[in-house]
């Protein structure tokens, strides 16, 4: 069994778990960003639990391509006051940041887990989480947001995206996080093409190999427009069916926009498994 250690909580991975996206951001890819209004992301993180929802990922600074950093401030101010009014809903709240300040100040406030796109290689920003039982989600990500789809090379991008998580898994282990906290997002999106996200999603039982959890978002993203020919805001049945495809092939927790699509899914596979 597969178990994440995720601040207040144990989850259990062999059961998929399906983290919901809420935005914060002004200006989010898919456009279901909520300008700080704190009582939209409460009410759209409550829904999201009544569809059926394992977790929370709350973010406040946008990461799509050619995004611009936000204030620290204002992220600090949006995720602690989100923190604060959900941290009773006995839901595993993720926060989604690359700021140690963020990540110091959302754990103060009853955050369950750290979702960095970096990794966790800002300065500072190992020493920020690791005390503690905070779940720890490292991805990958060729550059940065404001560059990384400027033309992305890998020779195997299998082989680099392991090997860059494996190096990450090492930091944080000799720094005193045990292995118990890590789970793993190989990163689609983050500095790919659509040829290597797809390699990705076919191989992604190869991150499983060294006995972490994996973290798959592909929700919406332009990996699915760029197979289905459709806009953003309408991309739900090939986000489902990534997602889907990423359980199968070993992810512990999918995170999603369309929340309800996304169990559904899961429900019917599962079910396939229970008769044989």
């Amino acid at each position: 069994m597969s178990v994440l250690q995720c601040g207040r909580f144990r989850l259990d991975l062999s059961q998929p778990q399906v983290m919901a996206i809420i935005n914060l951001t002004d200006d989010s890819f898919s456009g279901d960003g909520l300008h700080g209004d704190a009582r939209a992301a409460l009410a759209r993180a409550e829904q999201a639990l009544e569809q059926g929802a394992d977790m929370l990922d709350i973010g406040a600074e946008s990461s799509r391509p050619g995004s611009e950093p936000v204030p620290e401030a204002q992220e600090l101010e949006r995720v602690v006051r989100f923190v604060e009014q959900a941290r009773d809903w006995q839901v595993p709240l993720s926060i989604d940041t690359v700021k140690p300040a963020v990540m110091r100040a959302a754990l103060a406030a009853g955050a369950d887990m750290i979702n960095d796109i970096n990794a966790f290689r800002a300065s500072d920003a190992i020493e920020a989480v690791a005390s503690g039982n905070a779940g720890l989600c490292l991805m990958h990500m060729r550059g940065e947001p404001r560059t990384m789809q400027q033309d992305p090379r890998y020779g195997d991008v299998v082989g680099e995206v392991v090997a860059f998580l494996d190096e990450r898994v090492a930091a944080l282990q000799a720094a005193g996080v045990v292995r118990e906290r890590l789970v793993l997002d190989p990163g689609f999106g983050f500095g790919k093409r659509t040829v290597h996200n797809f390699t990705l999603l076919r191989e992604l039982a190869r991150f499983t190999e060294g006995g972490l959890p994996v973290l798959a978002g592909m929700s919406r993203k332009s990996m699915i427009g760029a197979v289905t020919g459709r806009e953003v805001g309408e991309r739900l049945a090939g986000s489902v069916a990534a997602a889907l495809i990423a359980v199968q092939r070993g992810a512990g927790i999918v995170r999603v926009h369309d929340v309800a699509a996304t169990v559904d899914a899961i429900k019917v596979w599962q079910a396939t498994l229970a008769s044989s």
